[in-house]
């Protein structure tokens, strides 16, 4: 039963004696086959490069906007008030009516001001009667000259007292301070109304505005007089320019208005329509790529696969707009190639080997 270790030892001591001793002549009988099938492996992972397709691309200046939902306004609205106290002697204007600058909308009942009006002339001229008698007597030494002043003093207060009536009788006149369209009866004949009491609303619609709010991100992007334009529920579109950025937030929603004026000659645009509101910002440089070109890198941020001369990287970018054409994309550089077929099968750092789209 100790033959078996035996044999395993002479067995042993030839091998080792044919790899150190006769060491050439083993590499000799193996010959070129080992190192070919030592040298595979490396030949096979240097040359292991993936074609792919690149396409050459080129930024471009994009236009570009931000889209707020709002509503329309009146340029100006305003509820006409009595300056005076009186009973309505007017017919009624109903609302819907377009009214003119200085028409009269209301027109009340004088009562006694006539009568008030002509008391306060006579008192001014008796005034002025006895301010020259004054002025005279004290001129010839026979009056004193404070009675002079006081004779002037009611002199004066006799005048404010005539432009005081005046004024009276002409607030009886309720007039439209602009051009507008009534947006409520004016007070009915008989009513009686005193002062700060409504005669009627009036709006200005000769020219709009699309009144929406902006983000707090959004705000800062946003400028006076760029060009901006609404499309409406009826899919009516109107532009105009933007008036009006507001410093406050709104203390609820914490965005903030926004007002673009549009003209609006021909009155058709209401007051109160709901518009979606697009106001230009300034354009940025990005490249209109194809769909498919978007791909995650290991971290999970969105970006594409380019070709660095025959290495393919990874560049992180920023979807501009989407459109029918293909994804208008930032964060590239201006001249860049980008990977559109293969980008599957590479990494960052893989070599490849790229052609040109549409190249042979």
């Amino acid at each position: 039963m100790r033959i078996f270790p035996i044999l395993t030892a002479i067995a042993v001591a030839i091998a080792l004696y044919f790899v150190v001793m006769q060491r050439d002549a083993v590499r000799a009988w193996l010959g070129s086959d080992s190192e070919a099938a030592l040298a595979e492996p490396e030949t096979a992972t240097t040359s292991h490069a993936v074609s792919v397709v690149v396409l050459p691309s080129e930024a471009q200046i994009v236009p570009n906007g931000i889209v707020l939902r709002g509503r329309t306004e009146a340029a100006r609205r305003i509820t006409v008030q009595a300056e005076t106290s009186g009973r309505v002697i007017s017919e009624p204007i109903r609302k819907g009516a377009e009214v003119a600058t200085g028409q009269v909308l209301c027109r009340l009942d004088p009562g006694t001001r006539p009568a008030q009006l002509a008391e306060a002339k006579a008192r001014l001229e008796n005034a002025r009667i006895s301010a020259e008698n004054a002025a005279d007597l004290a001129k010839g030494g026979f009056g004193p000259e404070t009675a002079v002043v006081a004779a002037n003093a009611a002199l004066e207060s006799a005048r404010a007292g005539v432009a005081r009536i005046e004024q009276d009788i002409a607030n009886l006149e309720v007039k439209a301070p602009f051009d507008g369209v009534l947006e409520s009866d004016t007070a009915e004949l008989g009513a009686l109304i005193s002062p700060g009491a409504p005669c009627a609303s009036i709006i200005s619609l000769d020219t709009i505005k699309l009144v929406g709010f902006a983000t707090e991100q959004d705000i800062s992007r946003l400028r006076l007089g760029a060009r901006a334009g609404g499309r409406l529920v009826s899919g009516r579109e109107v532009l105009g320019e933007v008036t009006f950025l507001s410093r406050a937030s709104d203390p609820v929603t914490r965005t903030f208005r926004v007002e673009i004026t549009v003209p609006n000659p021909d009155l058709s645009i209401r007051d109160g329509e709901t518009a979606e509101i697009l106001i230009e910002l300034d354009g940025e440089k990005a490249h209109l790529l194809p769909n498919n070109v978007l791909t995650l890198n290991d971290a999970g941020a969105l970006g594409v696969r380019v070709a660095d001369g025959e290495v393919a990287r990874f560049m992180p970018v920023e979807i501009l707009r989407d459109t029918p054409e293909g994804l208008w994309i930032k964060g590239l550089p201006d001249r860049v190639d980008v990977i559109v077929v293969g980008q599957e099968f590479v990494i960052d750092g893989s070599p490849i080997l790229p052609v040109v789209e549409g190249g042979e």
